[in-house]
């Protein structure tokens, strides 16, 4: 059976959300930590401007300060040129761009159209190939609202495989569809996850769900079902979407890896490293987090008989 390639967000989708600035010296010792458990990708943080992102802005200090560990590639968000320039000098594995597959979410997050934002990913690849620290480097594209956009509703289907398309055209290597705001449900999930893998064979796509309406883990399995084996997801549940109010974050790290670990499907995550490392969040962040296998412990664990 494949082995799945686990993506952790939460220090950068995560962290950005948070009410208060988490520190630098908080920030590594948690990717450190996270970094031993046999994650495949770390998203560390995000080249924004510090005037848009402030609790991001030690960005540059971040990557600098974290253990590099063989086979742990280091990912982070870049949103424009400047922030790519950024992240090369850095010596990341891997550069992550973003754009919506709806006008108006893009015009609401990004302030650009999906064709500016294809426009300005043309001028990033082409730095990143003339860099002289851009060879190696991956370069994956997330495409927001692929399962459903809060202001227009239903995304059609041939509109982010028209994406995709695109986006692979210009270059991109790897392609996240992004549920951005949890409107996804199951069978949706499977169309479109079988219809990218039919259309598009060899590309790395990774699924990216939050657990907004509670599905974030019904939606990784039908993904994985329809052949999908990388996913992004935020330890503790951390994360969110401005766009959908009184939501919860990201689908949980350590819940999605316990699932499948239960299913005897490997991931390569070491699941009690990971839950020592999700037990360091809340002294982190300054409130409880919404993972659930963190409190209750793995199903396999057994009590001692109550005595009477």
């Amino acid at each position: 059976m494949t082995q799945l390639q686990i993506n952790e967000v939460a220090t950068r989708d995560g962290f950005q959300s948070e009410a208060t600035f988490v520190p630098t010296a908080e920030k590594i010792r948690l990717i450190d930590a996270l970094s031993a458990t046999g994650l495949a990708r770390i998203e560390a943080t995000s080249f924004v401007s510090p005037k848009a992102i402030p609790h991001l802005s030690d960005a540059a200090e971040v990557v600098a300060g974290i253990h590099r560990r063989p086979g742990v590639g280091i990912t982070v968000l870049v949103p424009n040129l400047k922030g790519a320039e950024r992240a090369l000098a850095c010596g990341v594995d891997e550069i992550n761009l973003v754009m919506s597959a709806s006008d108006s979410h893009g015009g609401a997050n990004l302030r650009m159209t999906p064709d500016q934002s294809l426009a300005q990913f043309a001028e990033i690849l082409a730095v990143v190939r003339s860099h002289p620290q851009g060879s190696g480097v991956f370069v994956n594209a997330s495409l927001s609202t692929s399962f459903g956009c809060p202001f227009e509703g239903e995304v059609p289907q041939a509109r982010v495989l028209d994406l995709v398309g695109r986006l692979l055209k210009l270059g991109v290597q790897g392609v996240t569809l992004c549920d951005t705001t949890g409107m996804a449900n199951p069978a949706q999930v499977v169309r479109v996850c079988e219809a990218a893998l039919s259309r598009f064979p060899g590309t790395p796509f990774t699924l990216h769900f939050h657990n907004t309406r509670g599905m974030g883990l019904a939606n990784a399995l039908a993904a994985w079902q329809a052949g999908i084996i990388r996913f992004d997801a935020s330890l503790g549940g951390l994360g969110g979407c401005p766009y959908a109010p009184g939501a919860t974050g990201n689908v949980c790290t350590e819940d999605l890896v316990h699932m499948f670990e239960q299913m005897g499907v490997p991931t390569g995550v070491d699941l009690d490293a990971l839950l020592a490392a999700a037990a360091l969040l809340p002294a982190i962040v300054g409130h409880d987090t919404p993972g659930q296998v963190v409190k209750a412990g793995k199903a396999d664990r057994r009590y001692p008989i109550p005595a009477r």
